[in-house]
């Protein structure tokens, strides 16, 4: 038996590689993801030693996609892209446009023609999916004003990339400069009003079937109580829907597995779906990295100097020029602005697809290719800079109040501070949380949570209970949540992992807070003691002891 398969040496000498530079990048204070793209330079070919197959990489990064733009849509409802459309689309188009006049500019300057550098521009104009999540998620980010805008602007973005990809043959012909006779306005017309319906088509059907049938499924297995079918529930709904909208209605995969999401966001297993499906998630998004890695030749920065530096500037500054003037023309805050612009200062897997296109129709020349692919590898390695650099800026702008000229400032606090005092602090408030947040209330003990699903904390806030949105391990939720005032801190979520560092970063803050964390085996237990939970609860021995006490107690059966 050949155990040396591409798919099998691709996936574990990516994973092995993507390990290894991206712990030792992150020794270096560098983003990990810094290190994924670099695994992926090793193993392209344009680099000696082992090369990977680049087009099962990229279909496993597909996959990746699915899961990621699922587990977003389970953040975010339709209510929220709604609220944010009067901005997204316009400002996308602005965007848009600007970056593909740019691109037509430089392409004018190499000497290309005005088909090719409208192709060149267009490539340059969407922002990838993944890197614009990974930068939003690791800053809390997703559930705030500036994540929906962001958000719902990629939505645009794929949209408009859809049917650019359904418009590009017919034109293809027209750009090139070959159709004497015109432009033939019935041979776009259709396939254009081909592509609208079907994504009318998909987005009525999943809002009017969709939104019945998939939560009834995920409810219908979790009543089984088997947790591994339920995990692949999740999978099967995440990938099915994507795939069935890419064959049956020409829909991105991306788009496809967004509303999937979106539509199980409006039930209450969303946040154990979302769970469920993150370690499969991060894998594929690692692979990802590997993928668009693999794409780059590094001998470009010598042969084209000058024109990857230009196709830099548009991509970093050019853009998020754009977007922060359309943004800023709205109304919306500079730290809003900032943050649209910081996030489509890159380019990713929609160009991919563009360039692939664009040269297999003649309009894009190998060396056009070279320059999106170069600029991408390059903007996504910069990209967690420029964020860096974001939160500077913000810090000095939007840091706390000044102080007195003979005391030394105070740090920038990302979060008021609570005012409660004597406080329980509830971390997750799903099966367990919930349980205890309600014989908490009913006590009359001041609560205050902190969970990151949008309808469990609208639940909460209706019934005017105190919660703070995002994920406790995140830097300043727990300074946040008083901690210090506090007179307990329970870790109710599933997650042990999690819930260790969450333990440490408490009890970095409080030594003598009382913390109680929740765990399923005893390896979990001792991580989590390790950590500085004074008690950890695992619900089997709790489960076991109360069915001593009945026994020895002699209790009777209830009646049925």
């Amino acid at each position: 038996m050949n155990h040396n398969t591409p798919l099998i040496s691709t996936i574990v000498v990516g994973l092995v590689l993507a390990f290894i530079l991206g712990a030792l990048v992150q020794r270096v204070r560098v983003s990990p993801l810094v290190g994924y793209l670099l695994a992926g330079v090793v193993m392209g070919p344009f680099t000696p030693g082992y090369v990977a197959d680049q087009n099962i990489a990229n279909e496993l990064a597909e996959i990746g996609i699915i899961l990621l733009m699922f587990g977003v849509g389970l953040h975010f409802s339709l209510k929220d892209l709604w609220s944010v459309r009067a901005i997204a689309l316009p400002g996308a188009v602005v965007q848009i446009t600007a970056a593909t006049v740019m691109g037509w500019a430089l392409g004018w300057t190499l000497g290309w023609s005005t088909g090719k550098g409208i192709m060149f521009g267009i490539a340059l104009s969407t922002a990838s999916t993944v890197v614009l999540l990974r930068a939003m998620q690791e800053r809390r980010l997703i559930d705030t004003e500036r994540g929906r805008i962001a958000v719902g602007w990629l939505i645009v973005e794929d949209i408009f990339c859809v049917l650019t990809l359904v418009m590009l043959p017919p034109l293809a012909g027209l750009m090139n400069g070959e159709t004497a006779g015109g432009l033939d306005v019935s041979a776009l017309a259709w396939p254009l009003a081909m592509t609208l319906g079907k994504v009318a088509t998909f987005v009525v059907l999943m809002l009017v079937v969709g939104r019945r049938v998939i939560p009834w499924l995920l409810h219908y297995v979790a009543h089984t109580g088997s947790r591994e079918l339920f995990r692949l529930a999740v999978f099967a709904i995440s990938l099915g829907v994507a795939f069935g909208a890419a064959i049956l209605f020409d829909v991105s995969f991306a788009l496809g597995a967004f509303f999937a999401g979106m539509i199980l966001s409006e039930s209450e297993l969303s946040q154990r779906a979302a769970s469920e499906t993150l370690p499969l998630r991060d894998a594929f998004a690692v692979l990802f990295f590997v993928s668009v890695g693999m794409l780059f030749d590094p001998s470009i920065i010598i042969k084209e100097p000058l024109p990857l530096l230009a196709t830099l500037f548009i991509i970093l500054f050019g853009k998020s020029l754009a977007a922060y003037a359309i943004v800023r023309v709205f109304g919306y805050s500079n730290s809003t602005a900032l943050t649209i612009s910081a996030s489509l200062a890159q380019i990713g897997e929609f160009s991919f697809i563009l360039i692939a296109l664009g040269v297999s129709l003649s309009l894009m020349s190998e060396r056009g290719r070279d320059l999106v692919l170069a600029g991408s590898i390059i903007t996504i390695m910069l990209n967690p800079l420029w964020f860096a650099l974001l939160d500077r800026v913000l810090a000095d702008k939007e840091g706390a109040p000044k102080a007195p000229p003979d005391e030394k400032p105070a740090p920038r606090v990302e979060l008021p501070v609570s005012p409660l005092t004597n406080h329980v602090v509830l971390v997750g408030y799903g099966r367990v949380g919930s349980v205890v947040g309600r014989a908490l209330r009913a006590g009359n003990v001041p609560l205050l949570v902190i969970e990151d699903n949008p309808g469990t904390i609208e639940r909460l806030r209706q019934e005017s209970v105190d919660v703070i949105t995002g994920n406790a391990a995140a830097q300043g939720m727990l300074q946040a949540a008083n901690l210090a005032a506090a007179r307990g801190l329970l870790v109710a979520i599933p997650d042990a992992f999690e819930g260790g560092q969450i333990v440490a970063k408490a009890r970095a803050i409080s030594t003598s807070v009382p913390i109680i964390a929740r765990a399923h085996s005893e390896e979990e237990i001792a991580h989590l003691k390790h950590h500085g939970a004074n008690s950890v609860i695992m619900g089997e021995h709790e489960i076991a002891k109360a069915m001593v006490a009945q026994i020895c107690m002699g209790a009777q059966p209830l009646a049925s």
